[in-house]
């Protein structure tokens, strides 16, 4: 509504600057078809302007605030140089035009180094703020369940990551309102989320940004849909667990990273026909399965196994199921190790036969 005020009073005021040139000197009086000439061609400049501004959606802010002041500074810079130069070249009719070829000059260099360097260096004026930004990868949005999980911080403390992380502020106010909670399990997964945040915060080996800017494309937008839009007014990359969130990302074309996808990446890779160690700790869903966990979380389903449970038993792998929510291996009982006071963690057997060996 704001927008559609200003154009409607930009329009208004090109008709009054139109009828302002029809009544002074400027438009012969026995050439009535100017005054036509002249009115319509004001209103058909402001109309242009208006659907240029209208075509062009995406503007950014760091640009246009760099030719205005390159402008500002070059026309002040010029008419310091012009009044410098009057004891030289005195009140001749050539002054105007040394001025004007000083200011287009001025306005360009300024212009320019503004725009090659605004992201060089830190000047803050009312609404407007040129910062440094960091070369090479792209920034990292962080969604409020990868800062909740916690395992950001043990990956960023790999090095793994070399860019910047953006932490959006209106995610910050999320944690606040979760670790707020009257529900104590909310309330302590929101205060693990604060401390995660003050843990990357104090890492020197990365560059963490509090975003606090509000876009116009936030109004209304759930927490959700905001960090969309934030990811792609950033060119930038969604880190989350959220697996929703994690496909409306990528249909809108974002680059995603999940740290579940990440971690189950990093798990040991069974193939079928492997030998395997694990201890059954509960019944199976299907008749006579039995149930295990291997170091790292991942359920191990083995046929044949109800009657071992707690025993570390031996299985060879029949299949594995992975998915974006975790890995499942399946297995079929071979042979039982020891009873249930057997101490020997799971994991692959060390000289079962097949490819558990060393690789």
């Amino acid at each position: 509504m704001g927008l559609i005020i200003l154009r409607c009073i930009f329009v208004l005021v090109a008709a009054g600057l139109a009828v302002f040139f029809i009544q002074s000197d400027r438009v012969p009086e026995d050439k009535e078809v100017l005054y036509y000439i002249v009115f319509g061609g004001m209103l058909a400049l402001a109309v242009g302007v208006i659907a240029l501004d209208v075509a062009i959606r995406r503007k950014d802010l760091t640009t246009i605030t760099a030719v205005y002041f390159g402008l500002i500074v070059g026309l002040v810079l010029a008419w310091a140089a012009g009044m410098a130069m009057t004891p030289l070249i005195g009140e001749t009719p050539y002054r105007y035009d040394v001025q004007l070829i000083l200011g287009v000059l001025f306005c360009y260099i300024c212009i320019s180094l503004l725009m090659q360097t605004k992201d060089d260096f830190r000047f803050i004026i009312p609404y407007v703020e040129f910062s440094r930004e960091l070369k090479g990868t792209k920034p990292c949005v962080l969604d409020t369940s990868a800062v909740i999980d916690g395992r950001i911080a043990d990956v960023v403390d790999t090095n793994v990551f070399d860019g910047k992380l953006v932490m959006p502020k209106f995610v910050i106010a999320e944690l606040q309102s979760i670790a707020d909670s009257s529900d104590r399990l909310r309330r302590s997964r929101g205060r693990r989320g604060l401390d995660i945040l003050q843990r990357l915060r104090g890492n020197p080996d990365i560059e963490l940004e509090i975003f606090d800017r509000e876009l116009p494309e936030f109004a209304g937008q759930p927490v959700d849909m905001k960090l969309v839009i934030l990811t792609k007014h950033l060119d930038g990359k969604l880190v989350t667990n959220d697996y929703n969130l994690n496909k409306v990302a990528r249909l809108q074309g974002l680059r995603v990273v999940n740290l579940n996808d990440l971690a189950n990446s990093l798990k040991p890779v069974f193939l079928p026909g492997e030998h395997v160690e694990v201890r059954l700790v509960k019944a199976g869903e299907e008749p006579g399965q039995g149930v295990g966990y291997l170091d790292d979380g991942t359920m191990v389903v083995v046929e044949s196994g109800r009657d071992h449970i707690g025993e570390h038993v031996v299985i060879s792998v029949t299949s594995v199921l992975q998915t974006s929510a975790g890995r499942m291996v399946f297995g079929r009982f071979e042979s039982s190790l020891a009873g249930p006071n057997h101490s020997k963690p799971a994991g692959r057997k060390p000289n079962a036969s097949g490819s558990g060996g060393q690789r």
